[in-house]
C-alpha cells in the first residue's frame, strides 16, 4: 500500500515558516471580542446534506406507511411499491435541488421554501403518473395509495421544513451559521473589501476586525466602520482564543513580500485563508478563482479536515474507540490491578498537553511513575533507566499500554484515534521549547491530536532527545495532515500493533 511518495526529510513544496506560540497580550478591544461567548459553528455543507438524507427517508417512509395502511391488509407486501417509493424519493430530492431549496437562506424563509417545495413535489408526482401512463402500467398501482402518499408526503415535508426553519433561525441567532471573518490589511484595499462584504444582500460573513502590521496613516484604527484589533502576530493569538472561520488577506498581489510574510505566520492556524482579488488589475481566468459571494479570492490555505470529512472522522473515532475498549477491557482491568499492587497512588494519571489549535487538554494515562514524582506538565522527560518509573510502569510504557486510557479522551472529543501525538506543554529539548527547535512545529496542531499517528508507525515514537528526532516527527505529522483520508487512518491503525513491537525508543 504505497501511501508515502515523498521522503520525510524533504520540505513540502511552498511550505512557509512557522510562528512561535508564545502567548501575546492582546489589546483591550481584541481581548474583549475574543472573550465573548461564541457557539460552535454549524457547517452549511453538512446541514444541507443532512436535509437531503432526512427528506429522502421521510418521503420513502411516508409512502411505506400509506402502503401498510391501504395495500398491505388486502394484498400483502408488494415489492414493486418499495421500488417506486425509493425512486420517487430520489427524484424528489433532485427536484428540490433544482428549485434551489437546499441552502441555509432557503431554510430560513417559509414562503420561499414551502412554495417551491410544494411545486417540485407536485411536478414529481405528475411526471411519475405520466410515466405510468406511457408505459401502460397505470392500473398496476392503487389510486388510493398514490393520492394518500402525495397528501401525507406533502404534509410531512411541510412539517419538517417548518421545524428545520425554526432550528436554522435559532442557530442563526446564536451565530452558529455565521462565518466569522477577519481581514488582514487595512488601508484602501481593506476598506474596499469590507464594503464589498457589506454590500452582499444575504451574506453569511461577519467581519470581526482588521489586523495590519502597519501603524502609519496607511492603516487607520477604523476601516469602513470595522476596528483595527492589532498586528498579524496578534491575529494568531486572537484565532487561538476565539472562533475564526475565515481569514481574508486584502493585500494586492504586487505586495508579494508582505503576502509571503503573512503566509508564514498564518499557515499554522486551522482556518481557511484566502487572498482577496477584488482590486487587482491583473485578472486570471475565472476558473482560477473561488468566490465568496461576488468577491473573487485565491486560495492560500484550507482548513485540513472540514465539513463531511470532519463528521466521518469523528464518527469513525468514536465507533472504533468503543469497539477497542470492549475488546481490551480485560487488559485494562489487569493493568489497573497491577499498578495498584505495585505502588501507592491512583491508577490513572492526567497530563496537560497541547491539543487542537493549541488548546490545553488533559489526557488520561495509566500511572507509570511513583506518585510522589508526578509531573503533570512533563517538565522533565522520562529517559532510559529513569528511577521515577515503577516496575509496572516500565512494562506498560514499553508496550504503550499506559496510553490505552486515552480512548476515553477520544470519546470525549479531546483526541482522535489517529493524528499527531499531543506533546506536553512544557517539555523541553536542549533547554528549549519544541516550537523554538523546529520550524513550523505548531502547524501540527491544525487537526485534533491522536493516540497513534504516521510518525509513530514509522519509528518516531518514544523519547525525543535530539532536534533531528523532533524534526522527523513533525515532518511525518505534517505529511499526515496534508494527505489525510479515512483510508489513511485505517491503514495507520492496522499498522500500529506491529509498530509497538519496536520498543527501543520507549522508556
Amino acid at each position: 500500500m504505497a501511501l508515502a511518495t515523498r521522503p520525510m526529510n524533504q520540505p513540502l513544496p511552498g511550505r512557509p515558516g512557522s510562528h512561535s506560540s508564545t502567548p501575546r497580550e492582546l489589546g483591550p478591544l481584541a481581548r474583549a471580542i475574543a472573550e465573548e461567548p461564541i457557539a460552535d459553528a454549524v457547517s452549511p455543507v453538512v446541514l444541507t446534506g443532512i436535509a437531503r438524507i432526512v427528506e429522502f427517508v421521510l418521503i420513502a417512509l411516508s409512502g411505506a406507511v400509506v402502503h401498510a395502511i391501504w395495500i398491505y391488509p388486502t394484498s400483502g407486501f408488494e415489492p414493486m411499491y418499495l421500488a417506486i417509493e425509493l425512486a420517487v424519493a430520489a427524484a424528489a430530492v433532485i427536484a428540490f435541488q433544482i428549485v434551489d431549496i437546499y441552502n441555509v437562506q432557503a431554510f430560513r424563509s417559509h414562503v420561499y421554501q414551502l412554495g417551491r417545495l410544494g411545486l417540485a413535489w407536485s411536478v414529481v408526482f405528475l411526471l411519475a403518473l405520466a410515466l405510468t401512463f406511457f408505459t401502460k402500467t397505470e392500473y398496476s398501482f392503487s389510486r388510493g395509495w398514490t393520492a394518500g402518499w402525495y397528501a401525507v408526503g406533502l404534509v410531512v415535508l411541510f412539517g419538517w421544513r417548518i421545524a428545520l426553519g425554526a432550528l436554522v433561525r435559532h442557530w442563526a441567532d446564536q451565530g452558529r451559521l455565521i462565518r466569522r471573518v477577519v481581514i488582514v490589511g487595512g488601508g484602501r484595499e481593506g476598506e474596499a473589501l469590507v464594503r464589498a462584504i457589506a454590500s452582499e444582500a444575504h451574506s453569511d460573513l461577519r467581519v470581526c476586525g482588521v489586523f495590519d502590521d502597519r501603524a502609519d496613516d496607511r492603516s487607520p484604527s477604523v476601516v469602513a466602520g470595522v476596528p483595527k484589533l492589532g498586528t498579524v502576530d496578534d491575529l494568531v493569538e486572537f484565532t487561538r482564543r476565539t472562533r475564526v472561520d475565515l481569514i481574508l488577506v486584502s493585500l494586492p498581489l504586487t505586495a508579494e513580500e508582505r503576502v509571503l510574510q503573512m503566509a508564514r505566520k498564518l499557515w499554522v492556524l486551522p482556518v481557511d485563508v484566502r487572498l482577496a482579488a477584488h482590486m487587482n488589475r491583473l485578472r486570471f481566468r475565472p476558473r482560477a478563482y473561488s468566490y465568496i459571494g461576488n468577491i473573487p479570492v485565491l486560495d492560500i490555505f484550507d482548513k485540513p479536515i472540514a465539513d463531511w470529512n470532519l463528521v466521518l472522522k469523528s464518527v469513525f473515532d468514536r465507533v472504533v474507540a468503543v469497539l477497542i475498549l470492549l475488546a481490551i477491557s480485560p487488559v485494562m482491568l489487569a493493568t489497573a490491578l497491577a499498578i495498584k499492587l505495585d505502588s501507592k497512588g491512583p491508577v490513572f494519571f492526567k497530563q496537560r498537553r497541547l491539543g487542537f489549535n493549541n488548546e490545553v487538554i488533559e489526557v488520561f494515562k495509566f500511572r507509570s511513575l511513583y506518585h510522589e514524582h508526578a509531573d503533570p506538565d512533563a517538565k522533565r522527560v522520562v529517559t532510559k533507566g529513569d528511577n521515577r518509573v515503577t516496575r509496572v510502569g516500565r512494562f506498560i510504557r514499553k508496550t504503550s499500554i499506559d496510553e490505552l486510557p486515552q480512548l476515553l479522551n477520544v470519546l470525549r472529543g479531546d483526541l482522535s484515534l489517529v493524528g499527531p501525538r499531543p506533546h506536553a506543554i512544557h517539555a523541553p529539548l536542549a533547554n528549549k521549547l519544541w516550537d523554538d527547535v523546529v520550524d513550523g512545529y505548531f502547524a501540527r496542531h491544525r487537526v485534533r491530536p491522536g493516540i497513534t499517528g504516521w510518525a509513530q508507525i514509522n519509528g518516531w515514537r518514544g523519547e525525543l532527545d535530539s532536534p533531528e528526532k523532533l524534526q522527523q516527527r513533525v515532518e511525518h505529522d505534517l505529511y499526515y495532515i496534508e494527505n489525510w483520508s479515512l483510508l489513511f487512518d485505517l491503514y495507520i491503525l492496522l499498522r500500529t500493533p506491529f509498530a509497538l513491537l519496536k520498543t527501543e525508543n520507549a522508556y
